[in-house]
């Protein structure tokens, strides 16, 4: 059985004005999407050398941005709340509890040790700050 076929092979010119307008309607939204909200904080951990290692057990996480506010489940804090909050988390776990810092490089050295006080005096076992994971060294992985 055969069956008619009716497409021809186009052999006009090709318009060029739909591919403009797509040309522009895709450079229009990369342009305004860089202008879109980005919700959270801007935190700039610092980079380390150090081999990193994974923790075990529970962990609550806190963090501390370049204005020295304190952040804890995603919420600001203030250091009263942030004892309290901690105290009922190190009560709520049945094994000693980390506290992982994700601070930003220029918070200041007295934020992060009163912040380590806080965390001691709330019983925390372990305070430990976050850095970037360093960067792959391909020369060094090669025997």
């Amino acid at each position: 059985m055969k069956f008619p076929r009716n497409a021809k092979i186009f052999r006009g010119q090709l318009d060029a004005t739909p591919f403009a307008g797509v040309f522009f309607c895709v450079l229009l939204f990369v342009l305004l999407s860089s202008l879109i909200y980005a919700p959270g904080v801007l935190i700039h951990l610092p980079a380390s050398s150090a081999k990193s290692t994974g923790l075990e057990g529970p962990t609550v996480v806190v963090a501390v941005d370049a204005a020295n506010q304190f952040y804890f489940d995603h919420h600001i804090v203030q250091t009263n709340e942030l004892m309290n909050r901690l105290k009922l988390e190190v009560r709520k776990s049945p094994q000693p509890l980390t506290l992982v810092l994700e601070a930003d490089k220029s918070v200041t050295l007295e934020t992060l040790d009163s912040l380590s006080d806080i965390a001691t005096a709330a019983g925390v076992a372990q305070v430990l700050q976050e850095t970037l994971p360093r960067v792959f060294d391909a020369s060094a992985a090669q025997p």
